[in-house]
């Protein structure tokens, strides 16, 4: 692990570039090491296992680490997620984001959430259209207790370098365009994993989402 994180390391050099290991493979062992090595921002898709994970790890590991849901988020979960995750990445509606401004009001809190965006067409893929995206987002900034701290994208299963890199530099070009539009900073582009992560930091993330590029298959 330690030579994995090494170059990804020396990949992303002095970019500002967050890494979240993602944990849905990784046992707590792994957990504590990744951490040991400086590693501090998790990513599960279950919120369950995100729960148990931290509920069963050293003390000083759950409360010096951030973690985020990378998963798709069913309604039903809502409630469970605000409030446990420093950042919800796949938020991928309208009526989601509802939702969730409605669980953290009762709370509370204000959620930081991301918007997932599908680049390109994509079936086996949920989030908006950049068409959608754009006719939905002054909603969804207005709403109550979150905060849209960027956009995220999944690309679709393949190999092919110029798909990655129509997803990758078209959502970057896409936050530039409604940052201006809508005066809002959308600092933050989660992108890329353990395939594609090296063209994602070329195209401007600045969150990578690694599982086996880290922990191994």
């Amino acid at each position: 692990m330690a030579a994995n994180l090494a170059q990804v390391r020396e990949a992303i050099d002095e970019q500002t570039v967050r890494l979240i290991a993602v944990t849905k493979h990784a046992s707590n062992e792994q957990i504590e090491e990744a951490f040991s090595q400086g590693v501090s921002d998790f990513g599960e898709s279950r919120i369950q296992d995100a729960l148990k994970k931290r509920q069963t790890l050293p003390p000083h590991i759950a409360l010096n680490s951030n973690w985020h849901f990378i998963g798709h988020l069913q309604s039903n979960k809502v409630k469970q997620a605000v409030g446990n995750f420093a950042l919800i990445h796949s938020v991928d509606t309208l009526k989601l984001a509802q939702e969730i401004s409605h669980a953290a009001n009762l709370n509370g809190s204000t959620q930081s959430i991301l918007l997932q965006i599908k680049m390109v067409p994509d079936n086996s893929k949920s989030g908006f259209t950049p068409e959608q995206l754009r006719s939905s987002l002054a909603e969804i900034l207005a709403l109550p207790s979150i905060k849209v701290e960027g956009l995220m994208t999944i690309c679709p299963l393949t190999d092919d370098v110029t798909i990655w890199h129509e997803s990758f530099s078209g959502l970057s070009a896409l936050r530039d365009q409604l940052s201006g539009e809508f005066a809002v900073p959308l600092k933050e582009l989660s992108m890329g994993m353990s395939d594609d992560w090296r063209e994602a930091i070329i195209c401007g993330s600045t969150m990578i989402r690694l599982g086996r590029a880290i922990f191994g298959n």
